[in-house]
């Protein structure tokens, strides 16, 4: 394993670039506030990063336009778009829980794009009906202004790059960062990662497209080892700030220290993050352009890191629905931005239809009722063994019953390799659609189907490929 010092790689980044060109990164953080009817947003502080801008440069408008919100960068006196991405946020999911209808609350976020010389204006939009965006925010920031914060790379000498594949302005910069991690547990971080990111480069497509990535890891010493759980009483106040018990589901791991996690993150090159905790007990996350999460020393390890990375990396939606959920199901029932689900509201028009067979019926029939009696049977004894706080050896066993089970039921499914449209997804049993029986967002298998494939590779393509 290469320990890269950081500052050297730092120095040959900018060598690198120079040439090109290549910008400094730019952060705009900000306070997102509000309920399930009303948001607001204020600024906290425009940063400039330590590294250069390594996004890519050939691609400067969004054009997966994925997830809940998309800002754009824009000049105020032609209205022209140097810089646009879309997103989703903490707040974007805590305001459709139960909890916004009772209290206000406020999140710290940020959007990071090239700087830029002159005056210019971040617009933010959000989702409106009918998929379209529109406008909730708009500031103008004055890039030369002396409040312009000057970050350094303060964990420079502590990054290890996991992999390598050339440039970061034409690759795709993964960073893994590790939390609840001592001093003395750092190799076992690096191990961790290591691991994780070959399984990751084993699965289809990322294991055609590695030679786009690059993977570098972090792990900031912790105090105490292991991250905090407040369900059982456990509390560590890490590096990182990640936790399980995210908006109450024992399971979500996320971290609400965005401030933090931005200035450990910035002495690296980065696209994506992912965070590794310290633990044993099954858990994680995934927020589309913001992280992922996985319990590193889990049985399912494997499983998480790729599953959660594919919510973060390609804004791929939930598709299995019998597990319990935070989110307050919809009013009405739309179409969904994500692109591995459908509420085929127009079977002609479905995402997805030019990989469909002719004879595939629409909807599509799957063994749903034997699935759904035994998988809600499983999360009800679910909840009662974590309710009994029984070992993790305990959990791992019902977990890998009910995979068993479910690969058995599949496999006897008359349309088992078929796409098509089977019902039960998004959290819901009825009223949302998956491609495919199976897919690693639907159980926990070790493949994506293809749409989800597809979907990957876009974002792929969006950070690596030259001009249109």
């Amino acid at each position: 394993m290469r320990i890269s010092r950081f500052a050297t790689l730092a120095v040959t980044l900018v060598c690198a670039q120079a040439l090109a060109e290549a910008p400094a990164t730019m952060r705009v953080d900000f306070y997102h506030s509000g309920n399930h009817e009303s948001e607001m947003f204020s600024l906290d502080r425009v940063v400039i990063e330590p590294l250069p801008w390594t996004g890519n440069m050939h691609q400067p408008i969004d054009k997966t336009r994925r997830g809940k919100y998309l800002f754009e960068i824009v000049d105020p006196d032609d209205g022209s778009i140097a810089w646009s991405r879309s997103f989703s946020s903490i707040y974007g999911e805590w305001e459709t829980t139960g909890e916004a209808r009772k209290i206000n609350r406020t999140y710290h976020e940020s959007l990071r794009f090239p700087v830029q010389d002159e005056e210019f204006e971040v617009v933010l939009k959000k989702r409106a009906p009918g998929n379209s965006f529109k406008e909730t925010w708009r500031i103008a920031i004055d890039p030369n202004d002396y409040m312009v914060h000057r970050e350094s790379a303060a964990y420079a000498d502590q990054v290890v790059a996991i992999h390598e594949s050339g440039d970061p302005a034409t690759k795709v910069d993964l960073l893994i960062l590790g939390d609840g991690y001592t001093a003395e547990e750092h190799d076992k971080f690096i191990a961790r990662a290591q691991e994780l990111t070959n399984i990751l480069f084993e699965t289809s497509p990322f294991k055609e497209r590695k030679n786009d990535f690059n993977v570098w890891a972090l792990a900031p010493a912790a105090n105490e080892s292991g991250v905090s759980r407040p369900s059982t009483n456990t509390y560590r106040d890490t590096p990182i700030g990640a936790t399980y018990d995210a908006f109450r589901a024992v399971r979500y791991v996320l971290t609400f220290d965005n401030r933090n996690l931005r200035r450990v993150a910035s002495s690296t090159p980065y696209d994506f993050i992912e965070i590794l905790t310290n633990t044993e007990t099954y858990g994680g996350g995934g927020i589309y352009g913001l992280f992922s999460t996985a319990a590193a020393d889990s049985e399912w390890a494997p499983y998480l890191f790729v599953h959660e990375f594919g919510h973060h990396f390609a804004g791929l939606a939930d598709e299995y629905y019998t597990s319990a959920s935070v989110y307050e199901p919809p009013e009405t029932i739309v179409e969904p931005y994500e692109p591995n689900v459908t509420a085929l509201l127009d079977p002609a028009k479905l995402k997805w239809k030019h990989l469909v067979a002719p004879n595939t019926p629409l909807p599509t029939p799957w063994p749903k009722a034997e699935f759904e009696e035994h998988s809600i049977a499983v999360q009800e004894r679910r909840a009662e063994m974590r309710a009994a706080n029984v070992s993790e050896d305990e959990m791992n066993a019902l977990f890998n019953y009910t995979k068993e089970y479910s690969e058995r039921l599949f496999s006897k499914a008359e349309h088992r390799d078929a796409i098509g449209a089977f019902e039960g997804a998004n959290y819901e049993a009825k009223g949302y659609f998956r491609s495919e029986q199976n897919c690693i967002m639907f159980t926990r298998v070790d493949y994506f189907c293809q749409v989800c494939a597809a979907a990957i590779e876009d974002v792929i393509d969006e950070y690596t490929q030259g001009p249109p």
